[in-house]
């Protein structure tokens, strides 16, 4: 049997590992969830995946994979080429050190249970939306100077990394959220750069199945 992968069309942690897949070339079915539903709560998918969270990526003998750096990284150690981790001990040190401030730093505060949570709090919209631009704006402020430092055509030099999975989902999320992101040159530069590359193009949220774009 071969892969599936539990999705939602323009979720940051799914959009990641959409991308780090087509990087690598890997074919996988895709099964749709819907965050906003509440799908991702269901006894069904809770069976796939308890912690209820997107992604899983289903491996068809039973073994079901989340967490979406974890997924990036068992992907670069069971596929190695082409490689979006750089051979150098410190270099790749670098390149988890961008990734984390995006997907530890940025998007956990910023994801739907947060929103979610956050208005039954009785917090409006628009105190939410400035909530979201504060984490994304700290994170980008960290961010910037790594890339002015390290980046070439990617965020770490000029080929794709797991930097470059995660960052172009999170500058897709800033500007759904209205976000300008001109503060940040060399990292809105790089992101606009990985964004034409097919992978990436192919894991675009407008691409998938469930899509609903506006």
């Amino acid at each position: 049997m071969g892969w599936t992968l539990h999705s939602a069309w323009r979720a940051g942690a799914p959009y990641r590992v959409r991308i780090g897949l087509k990087l690598k070339g890997c074919e996988y079915d895709y099964h749709p969830i819907d965050l906003v539903a509440g799908e991702q709560r269901e006894p069904g998918y809770r069976a796939v995946n308890p912690q209820g969270l997107t992604p899983a990526l289903g491996l068809g003998d039973g073994t079901v994979l989340a967490q979406s750096l974890a997924i990036l990284e068992w992907l670069e150690e069971t596929r190695p080429h082409p490689p979006i981790l750089p051979r150098a001990a410190l270099d790749r040190a670098v390149v988890r050190r961008m990734a984390g401030i995006i997907a530890c730093d940025i998007h956990p505060l910023n994801n739907t249970r947060v929103g979610r949570k956050l208005s039954q709090m009785g917090v409006e919209q628009a105190a939410i939306t400035q909530w979201i631009h504060g984490w994304i704006r700290d994170g980008f402020d960290a961010l910037e100077p790594l890339i002015e430092q390290h980046g070439g055509q990617y965020a770490f030099g000029d080929s794709p990394t797991i930097a470059d999975c995660c960052l172009v989902p999170q500058v897709y999320s800033a500007r759904r959220f209205e976000l300008d992101v001109s503060p940040w040159p060399k990292l809105a530069a790089a992101a606009d750069r990985a964004a034409e590359h097919p992978a990436f193009i192919a894991a675009h949220p407008n691409q998938q199945p469930d899509a609903k774009p506006l």
